[in-house]
């Protein structure tokens, strides 16, 4: 079993930065591919971002690539996410996930899950 908590959201203003953290508990955290979703209102879950269990592979959606960068330490047992450059359109809830058993871009893959933290970017 893995818990995640996330943490880090909040309020930013555009072309700012944000740094999203995502707490993971449990003994094989470090066995699992790590990913970021969010959801805007009124809009579909969106994959952003994801890493492998070693870190050396990452892997990004095209609305962020460049601007967000995603990270893992083990020791830590933690998950961060970079986010620079922000827009307005990066509003959202977003949420960790870990453990994904098909497509990394998919939502429902993935076993676990936190209950996300806001990011709000006003232009």
């Amino acid at each position: 079993q893995v818990q995640l908590v996330e943490s880090g959201g909040g309020l930013a203003q555009a072309g700012g930065s944000l740094r999203l953290s995502c707490t993971a508990s449990g003994r094989t955290f470090t066995r699992y591919t790590m990913g970021w979703f969010r959801q805007a209102p009124g809009k579909e879950r969106e994959f952003v971002t994801a890493i492998s269990w070693n870190g050396d592979s990452t892997y990004y959606a095209d609305s962020v690539k460049g601007r967000f960068t995603i990270s893992r330490d083990h020791a830590k047992n933690m998950v961060y996410l970079q986010m620079n450059s922000l827009k307005p359109e990066d509003t959202a809830v977003y949420y960790c996930r870990a453990g994904p058993r098909g497509p990394l871009d998919s939502w429902s893959t993935y076993a676990y899950w936190g209950q996300g933290t806001q990011v709000t970017v006003s232009s």
